[in-house]
């Protein structure tokens, strides 16, 4: 009988730490699991922030590719009110913002201040407008009646080198160099690259490229 009883109780022992084991085990998966559920919130919750900042990103992307395209067309209704007979009566009727100064069917500011070329031309935009592209006789013209400064023009070879092209991704046609530019610094490392470009206070306002860094005033333009 007594034989029987410590079989049994070892048998009890037995099947006692084997519980304990199987329970130690299941807290252990227990963690496991919660530890795998934190780091899956975590990552839901870091794909919905990566989400929504795409969706932000696309829709100011949006946003840029239709005011691009609204200033192409609007340039291309520019072109084509000064084809027409009546471009000068219809520009009659348009006006420009206060401290704006008209010459045909646009709008030029002068800046007050002085900055880097990429801050001119944001400052432009700011203003629903962009730095002047100057791609006719008319346009040098109202150019060299606005710019009594120094100032900053819509034309850079930021792309490519040696390739320049106005803010509105026209390439240039109509050419008023100073002598001996574009010349990107001349090989001087004084100058930096020189890949944006400014008039000059001549009398034909020529242009010369400099470092787009390099402080000056600009001149917008806009639609009226």
């Amino acid at each position: 009988m007594g034989e029987e009883r410590d079989v049994l109780n070892a048998n009890l022992s037995a099947v006692s730490n084997n519980l304990s084991s199987i329970t130690e085990e299941r807290d252990r998966l227990n963690t496991n699991l919660l530890a795998v559920s934190n780091q899956l919130y975590s990552i839901t919750e870091e794909r919905d922030l990566l989400n929504a900042n795409l969706l932000a990103v696309s829709s100011e992307l949006s946003s840029i590719i239709e005011r691009d395209l609204l200033n192409e067309k609007t340039k291309e209704l520019k072109r084509l009110l000064c084809l027409s007979n009546q471009s000068e009566s219809v520009c009659e009727l348009l006006s420009c913002p206060a401290g704006w100064s008209k010459f045909n069917c646009s709008c030029y500011l002068l800046s007050e201040r002085s900055t880097s070329w990429d801050e001119a031309r944001k400052d432009c935009r700011d203003r629903g407008a962009d730095l002047v592209v100057i791609d006719s006789p008319e346009d040098q013209t109202a150019l060299s009646n606005i710019a009594t400064t120094e100032a900053w023009i819509g034309l850079n070879d930021k792309e490519q080198e040696g390739t320049w092209k106005w803010v509105d991704g026209t390439p240039l046609t109509l050419i008023n160099w100073q002598e001996g530019n574009p010349d990107n610094g001349g090989g001087s490392s004084h100058w930096g690259e020189e890949d944006c470009v400014h008039v000059r206070t001549d009398m034909k306002k020529s242009w010369n490229d400099r470092s787009c860094s390099t402080s000056f005033k600009w001149i917008c333009e806009k639609n009226p």
